[in-house]
């Protein structure tokens, strides 16, 4: 939003100089020049907001914690081309980088450098051949026409000039001579037929009869420069300076000089190698909880889709849903544009080297899952109705203070409570229903213009479910999950099957850029810090988020649902977020000039399917739809824990509102803190639960002792 209030503002000011440059009225002074209207209180408010809170918010949670010297390595030139002004990095050398000048140049300021002998074609079958420069002027030899005879020559202008009116004749050793006042043309043997001078795109033609028609006959004749085609790799003079074609587009050329410049010392590198405060502290907790629960994601990964199925259901065991809409109602939160525009436009900027560390980042992943997942049931509350309320605003709080560390942890639980309520209303509704709202226009252009209607219906179908609870969000997530996972991995598996010839040498690019020193997007580590700074992103994990829907399935073993939590980090990243990926580098999305992610996937599955990119609209909706009734809960639970149970109701009301009004409302600076609050909510979750780590692994050694020695009662 931002940014449009500046491309907006720079077209007013546009739009003003030029109507203060038309010519005034006879019967009147010169207009003053209009002026752009001033910001409204609404945009000066929320301008002042990003400046005094957003930007310092975000300059923390993304401060650059990169160790490293952030320079290119010496031999590599990047992907996206270093331009300092007019010089352009184009190799290295032993004193440094080497530098040359270049710009776009005016086509008609460029003076094409031919080819030696260089055949230019003047009609179908007659070309000009260039033989040399004699006096500043390009001389051709005109070839004999094939076939033979010319039956009309109304393509030749002043055809039929004699050649004693086409200039002055005279005979010497190179043969006939017309001198012209353009330039001499030569016939070396010229026939005994009367001879007619003619005009062919500027180059002279001498014509002899023959039967009825005409024939043409050899000549060197000067030939205009414009003739030369000006195309990439063209030799060309600027100013007398020599130079070539890099590109040609519209009226201009990209000219690179032949002129170097060295220059010593190190270039910086132009990927982006930050490491974000926040990314690490995500990939370091992770990283904590995989090693902590003796990687659990591994050993328990064939127990947790069991767990999923219900094959340890229990009716009698406490709990408002099953396994399965348990994990959906998560996933339902995290799965969305991330994965299919997130994880583009990672691709495009780290390399297909990204994708490896994406499912690494995953993997982690899946263990920070499993940890604040089980501790969310072990610290949940289960009201009169039978209504239950757990999450990390419960195990801040309780599970601190049963460590002594009671005052830190209910600083931290209502702190992550503020934020999640924050961050539902932006990130987790208003912008999804913005996003919605963009898709479904370029689909239905009925819509376009209708925000509110657009709104309003949204805001009802999402009222209808949440107003039901997270019985009611279990099952419609139960639902919508499954097919709009199924069928973007089916689609995606189609483009492969297509593309598989190509999928050997994408696997290899993969591997080869992931871990070499000289990938795209500076090596291994721009590659490594795409990948973790995806995945993490995109599944939430440390976030806490999931953890509120896990502690509402229905179970007595806190452990087990931490099993089926870690198939959550699984199915976002490791599948779906690899089978973007794949898609993108297989069908070469990514090395296409596309700023957008979604643009960059839609043309990837477009290239197979024509007809994808409306069912990638709706699935962007369907995305958007689960994302906002799955954050509906989250919202509303650590609402309830903020100010009681009376605080259910308002929430939701204000919550549909939200959903009205974010499909037409500029947001600005509000929405992108509410995002940071999102993010936010990492640092009191992953803290509280490293501190409490101790008692999962705990409860972890015991299951799975128990698991392992066949005590687990299944359901036949």
């Amino acid at each position: 939003p931002s940014a449009l209030r500046g491309a907006l503002a720079s077209a007013l000011c546009a739009a003003s100089a030029a109507l203060g440059a038309l010519p005034a009225r006879a019967d009147g002074p010169p207009a003053p020049p209009a002026e752009a209207p001033p910001p409204s209180a609404f945009d000066a408010a929320d301008a002042a907001f990003g400046a005094w809170v957003v930007g310092p918010l975000a300059s923390l949670f993304f401060f650059d914690l990169y160790p490293f010297d952030n320079t290119l390595p010496e031999g590599t030139l990047p992907k996206d081309p270093i331009q300092a002004g007019e010089l352009r990095l184009t190799g290295w050398g032993d004193g440094g980088s080497i530098w040359q000048r270049e710009r776009v140049v005016p086509l008609a300021e460029l003076e094409a450098v031919p080819v030696d002998q260089e055949a230019i074609e003047l009609a179908p079958g007659l070309v000009v051949r260039v033989v040399e420069e004699r006096g500043g002027r390009l001389m051709g030899a005109t070839a004999p026409m094939s076939p033979a005879q010319i039956p009309a020559c109304s393509s030749f202008s002043l055809c039929g000039s004699p050649v004693e009116e086409a200039g002055r004749l005279t005979r010497d050793e190179a043969g006939l001579v017309i001198a012209r006042a353009d330039g001499d043309v030569i016939i070396p043997s010229p026939p005994d037929e009367p001879l007619r001078v003619a005009e062919l795109r500027g180059v002279p033609v001498v014509l002899a009869a023959e039967g009825e028609g005409m024939r043409v006959v050899p000549s060197v004749s000067p030939v205009p420069r414009g003739l030369i085609p000006v195309e990439a790799g063209r030799a060309v003079r600027v100013g007398g300076e020599p130079g070539s074609v890099m590109a040609v587009d519209g009226g201009g050329a990209r000219v690179r000089w032949e002129a170097t410049e060295q220059r010593p010392g190190a270039v910086a590198n132009p990927a982006d190698m930050k490491v974000p405060m926040l990314v690490a502290w995500l990939v370091v907790g992770s990283v904590f909880f995989t090693l902590r629960m003796s990687f659990i994601s591994v050993r328990g990964f064939g127990h947790a889709l069991r767990a999923t199925t219900g094959a340890y259901d229990n009716p009698d065991d406490p709990g408002e849903i099953s396994h399965f809409k348990a994990l959906a109602s998560a996933l339902s939160a995290t799965v969305g544009l991330g994965n299919i525009a997130g994880v583009a436009l990672a691709v495009a900027a780290g390399g297909p080297g990204a994708i490896p560390w994406m499912v690494i980042a995953g993997f982690l992943g899946m263990s920070a899952k499993f940890t604040e997942c089980t501790l969310g049931q072990m610290y949940r509350v289960v009201d009169a109705q039978g209504r239950v309320s757990g999450g990390p605003m419960h195990y801040l709080h309780r599970g601190l203070a049963e460590r002594g560390l009671g005052g830190l942890g209910k600083v931290l639980g209502v702190g992550f409570a503020i934020m999640c309520v924050g961050g539902s209303l932006g990130g987790g509704n208003m912008f999804q229903s913005n996003q919605a709202y963009a898709m479904v226009r370029t689909m239905v252009p009925a819509l376009d213009g209708a925000p509110g209607a657009f709104g309003a219906v949204m805001a009802l179908l999402v009222g209808v479910v949440i107003l039901g609870g997270i019985r009611s969000i279990g099952n419609v997530a139960g639902i919508i999950v499954p097919v709009m996972c199924g069928t973007y991995v089916l689609a995606g598996s189609y483009v492969l099957l297509v593309n598989a010839d190509r999928l050997p040498d994408a696997f290899a690019l993969m591997i080869d850029s992931a871990f070499s020193l000289e990938a795209a997007g500076g090596g291994a580590l721009g590659a490594m810090i795409q990948g973790f700074r995806r995945a993490a992103f995109s599944n939430e994990a440390g976030v806490g988020s999931a953890s509120i829907a896990h502690s509402a399935a229905a179970t007595s073993e806190p452990v087990r649902e931490g099993m089926v939590a870690l198939l959550e980090p699984f199915i976002d990243t490791i599948l779906i977020c690899t089978m973007t990926g794949l898609v993108v580098v297989v069908t070469g999305a990514f090395e296409q000039p596309v700023a957008d992610g979604v643009v960059m996937t839609s043309w990837a599955f477009g290239s197979v399917m024509s007809w994808f990119p409306y069912v990638l609209g709706l699935t962007v909706v369907l995305f958007a739809y689960s994302t906002m009734i799955s954050w509906s809960y989250y919202g509303e639970r650590c609402a309830t824990h903020l100010f009681g149970p009376r605080a259910s109701l308002p929430y939701k009301v204000l919550f549909c509102l939200c959903t009205w009004a974010g499909a037409w409302m500029k947001a600005g600076n509000v929405l992108d803190f509410s995002d940071l609050m999102i993010l936010g909510m990492a640092f009191p979750n992953i803290l509280g639960a490293v501190i409490l780590s101790g008692k999962v692994k705990g409860a972890l050694d015991d299951y799975w002792g128990r698991l392992q020695r066949g005590e687990m009662a299944t359901r036949g």
